[in-house]
């Protein structure tokens, strides 16, 4: 199970009404990379794979490949404003070491793939 708060789901929606290609849905994934062994893939796709999982998720659309699910469930996205910008920020209950942009993990069994100078 994958959580969007509140307002995540309010500024991702606010981006997919900007895109210009109709049907587009939001991809969450993890690939090899990172300081940490596993990055995080977060971005809006309109193709979809035998290998794709579905979602709804706060009435949106949310795809991800079925190998992704082991490293992704339970995963929290929320956005938080600050001061003068904002970003989304990931909470895996997953992931045993983070670096310390954020966007890096590891999980308990598995150590990916690190590349320190992605950081």
């Amino acid at each position: 199970m994958i959580n969007i708060t509140d307002s995540a789901a309010e500024r991702l929606k606010e981006m997919l009404a900007q895109q210009e290609t109709p049907n587009m849905f939001l991809r969450l994934g993890v690939t090899p990379g990172g300081c940490t062994g596993f990055s995080y893939a977060m971005g809006f796709d309109d193709q979809e794979s035998d290998q794709d999982i579905y979602m709804d998720i706060q009435e949106m659309k949310v795809v991800m490949e079925k190998d992704s699910l082991r490293y992704l469930d339970g995963l929290e996205i929320d956005f938080e404003e600050s001061g003068m910008s904002g970003g989304f920020t990931i909470h895996n209950p997953n992931a045993v070491a983070t670096c310390g942009c954020g966007s890096s993990f590891r999980t308990r069994d598995d150590a990916g793939v690190p590349s320190p100078e992605q950081c």
